[in-house]
């Protein structure tokens, strides 16, 4: 695998950081992940434009927009893929132990370009199980959740609960205990015919997947609702599912001991949603 660190694409085995970089040691810097469909970066934009946010949240210089866009597709055609799963991370760079921003000089600027597994049929066939995690959300005092931080341990934590009941992911609540999102994924569910998913105000990041199946929802006269839900609300929908960048809509069969049907709602989400990535890849073409 080829990698581009910070100027250059180099092979794998030299694409290393150093133990004083303080993404390592801190978990300070930034990332997003980004999906290529047939050699194009879907929503590329849109993802750099959330970086430039998170890196001003954290007061972290980072590469212009056209250089993070040539170095994504200077590591797309150094791996000669079409499909992909792409990660781009921006850590404070190395410098001395201590956490004051300026002992770096230098962020530290990657990304990773390799061939997209795809998610296996019968997932989104038959749906997945999810658990009402113990692990809480981060406060937004205390860590804004518009900052797609490094430091995944939160998540980390309730992904090992998920893993540790034998389900796919984990629902996340804040401190007050409303739904927040999934260890990776924003949380939606159909209630009376009404799409419905956690406002950003509980904590929530605001992911691109999640805006474009608000906007497409809204588009197709399905109401929709972003507020503060409590896991009953939940337990009494009709139909659940969960979105992020690599597994756009991913229908859920379970939560705890309830079961849902992968309705009407999910099903028409799901073919609007495909029909929107392969006209936007073909546009850019």
């Amino acid at each position: 695998m080829q990698i581009f660190l910070n100027d250059r694409i180099v092979p794998e085995h030299e694409a290393v950081v150093s133990v004083f970089d303080h993404g390592f040691l801190y978990g300070d810097g930034i990332y997003e992940t980004m999906r290529a469909y047939d050699g194009e970066v879907f929503m590329l934009g849109r993802h750099i434009e959330r970086l430039g946010r998170s890196a001003g949240l954290i007061r972290l210089q980072i590469p212009s927009p056209p250089v993070i866009t040539d170095a994504v597709y200077a590591a797309l055609q150094a791996n000669g893929l079409k499909s992909a799963y792409i990660r781009v991370s921006v850590s404070r760079g190395k410098g001395p132990v201590g956490l004051d921003p300026a002992l770096c000089p230098r962020p530290t600027f990657v990304v990773i370009a390799e061939e997209f597994r795809e998610y296996p049929d019968e997932l989104y066939a038959g749906g997945v199980k999810l658990i009402i995690a113990r692990t809480r959300r981060n406060l937004i005092a205390a860590l804004d959740p518009k900052i797609k931080s490094l430091n995944f341990l939160n998540n980390i934590l309730a992904k090992i609960e998920a893993k540790e009941r034998n389900a796919y992911e984990a629902i996340m609540l804040n401190a007050d205990g409303f739904i927040a999102e999934g260890t990776v994924c924003n949380i939606f569910f159909v209630r009376g015919g009404v799409l419905c998913t956690p406002s950003a105000e509980v904590g929530v990041l605001d992911g691109i997947t999640r805006e474009l199946v608000i906007g497409m929802a809204e588009k197709d006269g399905i109401p929709v609702e972003e507020g503060r839900y409590l896991p009953e609300d939940i337990f009494r929908a009709s139909e659940v599912f969960f979105t992020n960048t690599t597994s756009e809509i991913m229908p859920v069969a379970q939560i705890e001991d309830m079961r849902y049907d992968i309705g009407a709602v999910t099903g028409a989400l799901r073919r609007r949603y495909r029909e929107y990535v392969t006209k936007h890849i073909a546009d850019r073409a």
